[in-house]
């Protein structure tokens, strides 16, 4: 496992940590994933800006994959696989990982944590997500 794909993996289980437990602190978490990521500091601030950036931008994110997700409301979505989305959605709007990489993590995220059928919808989703971004964006299109 590459040293980004670990550090996914740690904000991966705080973002589900948060999801069931909306009260969880900013320290706690900071905790969490220093002791998991102890050996590279490089990957602790990858990690931190990572899981800071999904906070901030979550009801963003949310609206964008609420879009994206036919039939599936956020809320109906597995609590892993939801969070997996967020990260591989935040990734692809706002960091320079290429969008490719950032479903291919995501989808091993979904195979690794997630249900039998986790990693094929994640990949669906995300796929979706950049065929719509890449639709949006085209030039010559209108403004909404």
């Amino acid at each position: 496992m590459s040293r980004r794909s670990r550090a996914r993996e740690v904000v991966l289980q705080v973002l589900f940590e948060i999801d069931l437990n909306p009260d969880c602190h900013t320290v706690q978490a900071d905790n969490f994933m220093r002791s998991r990521l102890t050996q590279d500091a490089e990957v602790l601030e990858f990690a931190r800006g990572l899981l800071a950036g999904v906070r901030k931008n979550r009801s963003e994110l949310d609206e964008l994959l609420k879009k994206t997700a036919d039939n599936w409301s956020l809320e109906r979505m597995a609590v892993v696989d939801r969070n997996i989305l967020r990260i591989g959605a935040y990734e692809m709007l706002h960091s320079d990982t290429p969008e490719r990489v950032a479903i291919n993590e995501a989808v091993e995220l979904a195979k690794r944590y997630g249900a039998k059928q986790s990693s094929h919808f994640v990949n669906g989703i995300l796929d979706r997500f950049v065929k719509e971004r890449r639709v949006a964006n085209k030039p010559g299109k209108p403004a909404e």
